[in-house]
């Protein structure tokens, strides 16, 4: 049976192994995540857990979004999300930090940060042009678009600048180090997409080696 949960990025940090050695790790604040809905492949058509994250104020919702947690008895959250492969929980339970144990392999998926409009140095990484005479005015553009008559367009898919970010990533086979569950935090070993505070998902690691 597979696990998920969603949670909020602290931030990152390092703690030491018995060994010694320095491990960096990302904090994620998991949970507490109340179940609003059950699905099932009876009713309808799949099973999944309907999940919440952050408590909201009544006010911020409309009158759907209310009725769907008045009708579980689930204080409003402010994210909801569904996961597919966990069973055994009904509406009402909550999910915390404890779901997951150390060493336990997670694919993290999240919203990565945005760097607004960048040229192609910056987002794809290309060469400057050359500095010597007759290349200017400028040195940072993208340089040849392609061939004049033939095929007398751009290709697709050219390295151009553009929005840079603000793509949904997932990070797959990152391992659990601790959990805590008094904090109800969970340590994973690297980095996380998306900057401080955003909303990410873990969920058990579907290319585990």
């Amino acid at each position: 049976m597979s696990k998920a949960i969603i949670g909020r990025k602290v931030g990152m940090t390092q703690i030491f192994a018995e060994d010694g050695k320095v491990i960096p790790v990302t904090v994620v604040e998991a949970g507490p995540c109340p179940v609003v809905q059950v699905k099932t492949v009876e009713t309808d058509g799949y099973a999944a857990l309907k999940l919440g994250f952050l408590e909201a104020k009544e006010k911020s919702l409309n009158k759907p979004q209310l009725g769907q947690f008045r009708k579980a008895g689930v204080k409003p959250c402010k994210y909801l999300k569904e996961v597919r492969g966990m069973e055994g929980y009904s509406v009402g339970d909550e999910l915390k930090a404890d779901v997951f144990a150390a060493g336990d392999k997670v694919d993290v998926s999240g919203v990565s940060k945005g760097h607004g409009f960048t040229g192609v140095i910056k987002k794809w990484n290309q060469h400057r042009l050359k500095e010597t005479h007759g290349v200017g005015p400028v040195h940072r553009e993208p340089g040849s678009m392609g061939s004049i008559s033939d095929p007398s367009r751009v290709f697709k898919h050219k390295h151009l600048a553009g929005q840079w970010g603000v793509e949904n990533v997932t990070i797959q086979n990152l391992e659990v180090v601790r959990v805590d569950v008094a904090r109800n935090c969970i340590l994973i070993k690297g980095a996380i997409p998306g900057p401080k505070g955003s909303v990410v998902t873990l969920k058990s690691s579907v290319k585990s080696k």
